[in-house]
């Protein structure tokens, strides 16, 4: 087994495959301080010829992505996943901030690339398709991950703080995130809603982990925030 790279805040470690490798707040990778994360959230390990990404946490749960952001998992405490593509990117959230880092490996088993072209010649890989006044509230939430200049730490604004950010009133901004979050709940996202209809308390920070790994939202977004307008933006529809 070649050895693994991973890529945090700027900065490399080499994964061996003759040890586990840990991730979390004490680990051989320590994130961050944060009291919510746990002190070995992940580890990477290499088990029948394949390296394994493994969720040892008890509370939190993790975004995988390729690189394209078309194959996309949810990795929740106790499950353990192959890595088969050359570089695969993690996000995952503990309190208000959100984490994200990059796996690197030598060789891949397979391969992705975008195949689904519409009539106007563009790439769609996602089976949604948001209005202008939800595109930009999934950027306000996402703005400071896609705002860092590569993989690492951000938070995630309160509702008050992104709904400001926009401008609109608090009953516009809770409004639009049930839409949003209604919409990918309804094509299977994971980790949106609790039981019952009842609406998961940290959907905001699981909304930007699924919306970068699967780039339903990028940088080149962020200009919507500058056309914000009061009370819904350009468009006022749902």
């Amino acid at each position: 087994m070649r050895p693994l790279r991973v890529e945090y805040c700027g900065e490399w470690y080499t994964v061996e495959a003759d040890r586990t490798f840990t991730i979390g707040r004490e680990s051989d990778l320590t994130i961050d301080d944060n009291p919510y994360l746990h002190r070995t959230f992940l580890t990477l390990s290499s088990e029948f010829g394949l390296w394994w990404l493994s969720n040892v946490g008890q509370l939190l749960s993790a975004t995988v992505s390729d690189a394209t952001g078309s194959v996309q998992a949810w990795v929740a405490p106790g499950a353990k996943l192959p890595l088969v593509f050359q570089a695969v990117h993690v996000m995952f959230s503990a309190g208000a901030t959100t984490y994200d880092f990059t796996i690197h490996a030598e060789e891949d088993f397979y391969n992705t690339s975008l195949t689904a072209a519409p009539a106007d010649g563009g790439t769609t890989i996602l089976p949604v398709t948001l209005t202008t006044s939800q595109r930009q509230l999934v950027v306000a939430l996402a703005e400071h991950v896609l705002s860092q200049p590569s993989a690492g730490r951000a938070t995630v604004p309160s509702s008050a703080e992104a709904a400001a950010r926009l401008g609109w009133s608090m009953t516009t901004f809770n409004r639009k995130l049930d839409n949003v979050c209604e919409k990918l709940d309804k094509i299977g996202v994971d980790g949106l809603r609790g039981g019952r209809g009842k609406l998961a308390v940290n959907r905001r920070a699981r909304l930007v982990e699924y919306a970068v790994a699967t780039r339903l939202v990028s940088t080149d977004d962020l200009v919507l925030l500058d056309g914000a307008g009061a009370d819904g933006g350009p468009s006022t529809s749902a």
